[in-house]
């Protein structure tokens, strides 16, 4: 990892869910993110994307290995959010 990029950053309130860092292909990456690991599929994943997603957030951190996919893309449809406003981490 290129720790001067680290460095460089001049970091505000982390806190603005409209917050983004711009990365080096010039993509807009928000702050912070709802992470799912944990969170069972079904239900419980998706009623957390979607409402998180209502209530601002922009990023979502997920995996494979938490093996609730299915759950999360659920979440985004119902949210009626754009998929493409939505920065998903995989």
């Amino acid at each position: 990892m290129d720790i001067s990029i680290i460095k460089n950053l001049k970091l505000k309130n982390l806190t603005d869910l409209k917050g983004a860092f711009t990365l080096n292909n010039g993509v807009k990456m928000p702050y912070l993110g709802l992470g799912v690991y944990l969170s069972e599929d079904g239900q419980e994943v998706t009623n957390s994307v979607k409402w998180a997603l209502e209530e601002g957030y922009r990023h979502i951190d997920t995996a494979s290995i938490y093996k609730n996919e299915e759950g999360v893309g659920k979440g985004v449809r119902e949210s009626g959010i754009d998929r493409k406003d939505i920065f998903v981490v995989s």
